[in-house]
């Protein structure tokens, strides 16, 4: 794959393709797309990423309409192969939260396939080679287009401070405002000790949904930048060229299952978080 378009440096072409399209207010310039990492920043905290919202909001909506539409042409006869394959996800995800989740909660199963397919989905916009849709958007006048969400830190801890703020409902939910806080301040040691209890144990709540976002973001980044990487081989002669196709092959593979295994992993840790919200300790 090549830069395509107007000729840019090594250093330019990575930092084309690892930088958001960013709406923002920008101090001298007004409301309107950073042309740049350097506008983007100076527009601050409030500016959006549109092609992060664009793509985890349009892949989420893809995943319930397909589902949606598994269930309503449900047939209690042989499966297809859509219906079958949604059958599996849908047991397989049933499964492991019956063997992780020990409490009572109908909501839970659901939370779990919701993000599991969610997250499995914009990984996989990781596998798709990193020029197309940027290409693509550029000939649409669009000058930058960033199509895995999850390579955002934006969009991974959105997803893991809602975990998080599941967490505390249920744990207030279930053991009261007062059994939750005593969990915070009156353990691992003596009742007398509180003050360090509460630094301990508030640093282990907080690290959950900081961890959680940050293994996602940062596993799909690096896929990310290696693929870019080899992207840049295209640009340099037949021969490393060929040596591209070959790497950017065997990553793809590879990839595949680091996929896969975010998506479980980031599903598995908010069904283990949350069981433990349900638990008095």
């Amino acid at each position: 794959m090549a830069a395509g378009g107007e000729a840019l440096t090594s250093t330019a072409y990575i930092k084309h393709h690892l930088q958001n399209l960013t709406l923002g207010f920008h101090p001298e310039k007004g409301l309107g797309i950073a042309h740049g990492p350097e506008e983007a920043r100076e527009m601050g905290f409030l500016a959006i990423h549109l092609d992060t919202m664009f793509w985890s909001v349009g892949l989420g909506a893809l995943f319930l309409y397909l589902f949606h539409k598994v269930a309503v042409r449900a047939t209690s006869g042989v499966p297809g192969g859509w219906q079958n394959f949604v059958e599996w996800t849908v047991e397989f995800i049933d499964t492991n939260v019956r063997g992780t989740f020990s409490s009572k909660n109908d909501l839970v199963a659901p939370i779990a396939l919701t993000l599991f397919v969610w997250v499995l989905l914009q990984n996989t916009m990781d596998l798709v080679p990193v020029d197309w849709i940027p290409e693509l958007a550029k000939l649409l006048g669009i000058p930058y287009m960033k199509v895995v969400p999850t390579t955002d830190p934006n969009a991974t801890f959105g997803m893991a401070l809602s975990v998080f703020v599941l967490m505390l409902y249920y744990s207030v939910k279930v053991k009261g405002v007062g059994g939750f806080v005593g969990e915070l301040a009156f353990q691992p040691f003596p009742k007398w000790m509180f003050p360090i209890n509460l630094l301990l144990e508030g640093v282990s709540l907080i690290s959950k949904p900081v961890s959680l976002a940050l293994r996602l973001f940062g596993n799909l980044y690096a896929g990310e930048m290696i693929f870019i990487l080899i992207a840049l081989l295209y640009s340099a002669g037949w021969m490393l060229a060929g040596l591209g196709g070959v790497l950017q092959w065997g990553w793809a593979v590879f990839h595949v299952l680091i996929v896969l295994l975010q998506a479980f992993i980031f599903m598995i840790l908010t069904v283990v978080y949350l069981d433990m919200a349900h638990q008095h300790h």
